[in-house]
C-alpha cells in the first residue's frame, strides 16, 4: 500500500475522508439519537425504564460506537503514512494518541453493556430490586460517560499535533489545521473540566463541542471533495 499510496494518494484520502465522515455521522447517532434521547439525566428509574422499552435502540448505539472506533483504524493509518515525512517523530506520537484513545473507547463499551444485562430480565439481575438494577445501570452509564472523556483527552493531544502538521505539511489549507487544533484544544478543556469541575463541564457542555463538529467536518469534508494538495504532496516524496 505505501508505493501506491505515493503515486495515488488522492483515493485514499477520499476514502479516509468517507470513514472521517462515517465516523463523525456514527457519534452524533451514539450521542444524539440513542443516549441522549435514552438517559434521563438525574433520574435512574427514568432512564432504566426507556432502555427497557428500547433495548434495541440501545444495543444499536453501541454497535454504531464499535463500527466508529474501527472505521478509526484505517483513518489512523491514513494520517500516518500523510505526515510520516513531514514530521516523524510527532507524527508517531499522534498515532500513538489516536491509538490509545480508540481502544480505550472500545473497551469502555462494556459499561453500556451492563445496562442490558441487569435490565434484560436476567437470572442473576434478579436478585435485586428495580431501584437497584436502575441505580447500577445510571452508574454504569456515568463510568461510560468518564470513561469516553478520559479517552478523548489523548485524541485531544492527536488533534493538536495533526493540527500542526497539517499547517507545516501544506497537504490542506492553513485554516483546516488551525481548526483541528482548536478542536483539540476544546476536547481537552472538555475533558479536563469532566474530571477536575463537573458543574463548569455541565455549563460548557454542548457549546464547547461547536468547534469539535466545524473542525472535524470540515477536514473530513475536504478530504472527500478536494482531496490532498497535489503540488505539495509531490514536494514531499
Amino acid at each position: 500500500m505505501n508505493s501506491t499510496f505515493k503515486e495515488m494518494p488522492q483515493l485514499y484520502v477520499r476514502l479516509g475522508g468517507l470513514f472521517y465522515l462515517a465516523i463523525i455521522a456514527l457519534g452524533l447517532f451514539g450521542e444524539l439519537m440513542v443516549r441522549g434521547s435514552l438517559v434521563v439525566p438525574a433520574d435512574a428509574t427514568a432512564t432504566a425504564q426507556n432502555i427497557t422499552a428500547a433495548p434495541t435502540l440501545w444495543a444499536l448505539g453501541i454497535v454504531g460506537d464499535l463500527i466508529m472506533q474501527l472505521l478509526d483504524i484505517p483513518v489512523i493509518v491514513l494520517f500516518y503514512l500523510l505526515f510520516k515525512r513531514v514530521n516523524a517523530g510527532l507524527n508517531l506520537a499522534a498515532t500513538f494518541f489516536n491509538l490509545i484513545q480508540t481502544a480505550m473507547l472500545v473497551a469502555n463499551k462494556l459499561l453500556l453493556v451492563i445496562p442490558l444485562l441487569l435490565l434484560g430480565g436476567t437470572a442473576a439481575a434478579s436478585v435485586f430490586s428495580s431501584e437497584q438494577l436502575a441505580a447500577w445501570s445510571a452508574l454504569a452509564i456515568q463510568l461510560h460517560a468518564y470513561g469516553f472523556g478520559i479517552g478523548l483527552i489523548f485524541f485531544a493531544l492527536a488533534c493538536l499535533l495533526r493540527g500542526y502538521l497539517i499547517v507545516k505539511s501544506g497537504f490542506f489549507p492553513v485554516f483546516i489545521g488551525v481548526m483541528l487544533a482548536i478542536a483539540g484544544l476544546c476536547y481537552l478543556i472538555n475533558s479536563l473540566a469532566l474530571l477536575l469541575a463537573p458543574e463548569m463541564a455541565a455549563q460548557l457542555f454542548p457549546w464547547i463541542m461547536l468547534p469539535v463538529l466545524a473542525g472535524e467536518l470540515t477536514l473530513s469534508l475536504w478530504m472527500i471533495i478536494k482531496g490532498v494538495n497535489g503540488q505539495k504532496w509531490q514536494q514531499s516524496i
